[in-house]
């Protein structure tokens, strides 16, 4: 060992730097370990897996192709068919859709053509509406024939003039606006329950359905809109004057569509309407008639100040 003396007189203990250089050498590998075989386990343990399950059998494309599968899947998409099928059975049973179909079936040929007929009703002839194998034509290949596109357009264009003309009165708020509509179709809906049961009361047997009742009193809205409209343009004297022209004209439009349902007998055979029940049917013509002008006016006039 190698001995050398400082300034203070005392040895310093021999340099084994070199020693433990050698020593730090090897054991270096002892500090910083390989990780890569670790690393490399699961995903040789996950291949392994796999490989095992393809090796059973159980492949992606073996569940495609197993037999009680596809018969699960037939079983299902069966079971939903007839849930549909059963939904529609019911709900046609409450709400005729495919009756609804046929009510809506219009062109803008036809709505130009109705809405004339609605306002100025005196110089049509042909009342009558076609029939195609005992079946009524599509309304828009027959100007006679009720539709349920007019009057559902028309209530609500009412809704949307009558917040206009709340809006000129300094009235218009949401819960006012929503009060006028729903008034508006509970009168609807009283009004075609008043007449269903003066059918039952009476006795007619008619052709008439409720759609088409719900029709036919839909129709008032139009003259309700024209009336409402010139009053806010014109003021009350043109509303007074363009209402009456359109209640008198709903009224013989009523007056000439109804008499061929409810007094179809005799107008068939082309006799004067007598007896007590052709009588009543008369009556109850009239009466369905005038109260369209009731309603119109009962519905508009506070709109207009």
């Amino acid at each position: 060992m190698d001995y050398t003396a400082t300034q203070s007189g005392f040895r310093q203990q021999p340099n084994m730097r070199m020693g433990n250089s050698s020593m730090d050498g090897t054991d270096g590998s002892q500090l910083f370990e390989d990780t890569s075989g670790v690393a490399a386990g699961p995903q040789a343990g996950y291949s392994n897996q796999q490989a095992g399950l393809q090796a059973a059998g159980f492949s992606g494309q073996s569940l495609l192709s197993d037999p009680m599968s596809n018969l699960a899947m037939a079983y299902g998409s069966s079971l939903a068919s007839q849930g549909r099928e059963m939904v529609d059975k019911n709900l046609d049973r409450f709400i005729p859709i495919s009756k609804l179909k046929y009510y809506f079936a219009v062109d803008t040929v036809y709505v130009g053509k109705k809405l004339g007929l609605l306002v100025f009703p005196y110089m049509h002839e042909n009342w009558e509406v076609s029939y195609q194998q005992d079946s009524p034509v599509a309304p828009r290949f027959d100007v006679n024939a009720p539709d349920l596109y007019i009057p559902a357009m028309a209530f609500i264009t009412y809704v949307l003039v009558a917040g206009l003309a709340l809006g000129t009165q300094n009235k218009f708020s949401p819960e006012l606006l929503g009060v006028q509509a729903s008034s508006a179709l509970v009168w609807l809906i009283m009004e075609v329950l008043a007449v269903l049961l003066s059918l039952y009361l009476v006795t007619v047997n008619t052709d008439l359905t409720t759609i088409d009742l719900l029709a036919f009193s839909g129709y008032k809205y139009v003259g309700m809109i024209v009336g409402v409209v010139s009053g806010l343009l014109f003021g009350r004297p043109a509303y007074y004057l363009s209402l009456l022209w359109c209640c008198a004209a709903i009224f013989v439009f009523m007056i000439r569509t109804l008499r061929l349902k409810l007094l179809s007998e005799a107008a068939a055979e082309g006799r004067q309407v007598r007896g007590s029940r052709n009588q009543l049917r008369m009556y109850l013509t009239m009466s369905i008639a005038g109260a369209q002008p009731l309603f119109m006016f009962w519905l508009t006039y506070h709109l207009i100040r």
